[in-house]
């Protein structure tokens, strides 16, 4: 199966290892990615103003690559699938939005939200399937206690992602049994972490940080597994007294493959 596959400005950078622990994955998995050619960056918030075009295009750009490819678009980072799906439902289910953003771009065909959009995590459950993943995992992770961190941009607006119950989700929990690992719930697993406010407010982006480790490790919690790459920095950077590891990593090392996506 392939899929055109968009791994975004951190995991093309300072995360260059997280992106290779997903291909390697997926080539396991019988999925091959494919990442376009030519991309730019998903924009990095989603504008809520529906007369604000500008941010949008590269998202819809990229959407409508899939789309001729014939092919799903499946994401890697919660911040980029964020993005990219609520541009995504924009362009299906707004048509005066739709309008302008096909009008501004000027192409012969327009696009109107085709594309289905999977995260990475959705992929391996409504694609692979979290059964047979547990069937290909080579080192379980027995014995490792490990809380999910979700964060806030993977799933809301919980109507347009549609990813999982935003209050009370399981996607992250049931990839940690599928790969053989004990999952601990908590409290803060999907409050934010202060991420987008560490530049205008350090001390607050601390103490939230703070509060999730602090309460992931009261539960029991030995390691955080989290889908954004900001959260993952947010978290060790303001000093998380559990380690934090980003999915990938996880699915890599459960599969027996770290070691060959490090080489």
């Amino acid at each position: 199966m392939k899929v055109t596959y968009f791994p975004g400005c951190t995991l093309k950078n300072k995360a260059r290892d997280l992106d290779e622990y997903a291909r390697k994955s997926a080539e396991a998995l019988g999925i091959t990615l494919e990442e376009p050619e030519t991309w730019q960056c998903c924009g990095g918030v989603f504008t809520t103003a529906n007369d604000e075009v500008a941010t949008k295009l590269s998202s819809v750009r990229l959407l409508k690559a899939a789309a001729e490819a014939g092919q799903s678009l499946v994401t890697v980072c919660s911040a980029c699938h964020n993005v990219v799906k609520q541009t995504n439902y924009a362009m299906a289910n707004d048509s005066a939005f739709a309008d302008r953003v096909n009008r501004y771009m000027a192409e012969d065909a327009p696009y109107t939200g085709e594309t289905k959009v999977y995260h990475y995590l959705e992929l391996l459950r409504d694609v692979v399937g979290f059964e047979n993943l547990a069937k290909a995992v080579k080192k379980p992770l027995t014995g490792k206690k490990i809380g999910a961190y979700y964060g806030c941009l993977l799933l809301r607006p919980g109507k347009v992602m549609g990813m999982d119950d935003a209050e009370n989700p399981r996607i992250i929990e049931d990839l940690i049994r599928a790969l053989g690992g004990e999952v601990v719930i908590y409290a803060r697993r999907n409050e934010c972490c202060g991420g987008y406010v560490s530049a205008e407010s350090p001390a607050l982006a601390k103490k939230n940080s703070n509060l999730i480790a602090e309460n992931a490790a009261s539960a029991g919690a030995e390691l955080l597994v989290t889908a954004c790459p900001l959260c993952k920095y947010n978290l060790e950077k303001n000093g998380s007294s559990v380690p934090v590891v980003y999915f990938t990593e996880l699915l890599a090392e459960a599969l027996g493959l770290k070691e060959d996506a490090n080489d």
